[in-house]
């Protein structure tokens, strides 16, 4: 695992977005395992200026979003699809057909399997992740296990309360979510996972200052990818008394 700590935040996703890049150019038809929160939306701005100076094209690339909130429909303000969509997708040269984001609505059974089936379907060439308070990615919650595939998760209530800040009130946050399985998420050829913010301290602690993987802490199984790059700034690195 290789640990990237920059001067802040801005420099961190200003890294991420020039790997991803670089996985572009070097396979015009990359799939992209994508997140979505205020971390990575961070990145996709750099992204979206690349394209529009002429200097990465997405008219090949294809997409899958990390999870997406039970109840809420695509054309929700909070739907990660709309997320996607304004941040990203509406900005840039890509094919939205190439674009997969878990439906949160209808048949909730028949998506999980539909969403299953999409990530079988072809590999993730890089996947972008952040991490929750709690040490969770995609929305793969602490608990007693974790998951292989593709499932519907309830959400903690740390997860609720760190949303909260995006709806009205904390009581319209969802409280299920469709997410990818760790499994998934490591099946991906390469993993970068951005952090920052004195909150994510604890979790960012068990994945880079020990060697124990922790169900109670599931960002500590991306230690296991043998490609992967966590990148952080300094006054995180300084919270959890990290050193290059």
């Amino acid at each position: 695992m290789k640990v990237i700590v920059t001067d802040n935040f801005e420099a961190s996703c200003r890294i991420a977005a020039e790997q991803i890049a670089s996985v572009i150019r070097s396979k015009p038809d990359a799939r992209l395992g994508l997140a979505t929160g205020s971390t990575a939306q961070g990145v996709y701005p750099y992204l979206v200026a690349a394209n529009r100076a002429g200097e990465l094209d997405f008219s090949r690339v294809s997409t899958i979003n990390l999870d997406e909130y039970v109840g809420l429909a695509p054309d929700h303000p909070q739907s990660y699809r709309r997320f996607m969509d304004e941040h990203l997708f509406d900005r840039i040269n890509i094919d939205k057909a190439n674009t997969i984001v878990a439906k949160g609505t209808g048949d909730i059974e028949a998506n999980v399997k539909s969403f299953r089936e999409a990530l079988a379907a072809k590999p993730i060439d890089v996947q972008l992740l952040g991490i929750g308070v709690d040490g969770h990615v995609g929305f793969n919650e602490p608990g007693e296990v974790l998951y292989d595939g593709a499932h519907v998760e309830e959400l903690d209530e740390s997860t609720i309360d760190a949303n909260a800040r995006f709806f009205a009130t904390r009581s319209e946050v969802p409280t299920k979510a469709i997410s990818m399985g760790m499994g998934d998420i490591l099946r991906a050829k390469k993993l970068i996972l951005l952090a920052t913010g004195e909150s994510k301290a604890a979790a960012m602690r068990g994945l880079l200052l020990n060697e124990e993987l922790d169900v109670q802490n599931p960002a500590t199984l991306v230690k296991t990818h043998p490609d992967a790059t966590v990148i952080i700034d300094c006054a995180l690195a300084e919270k959890i008394g990290y050193q290059e």
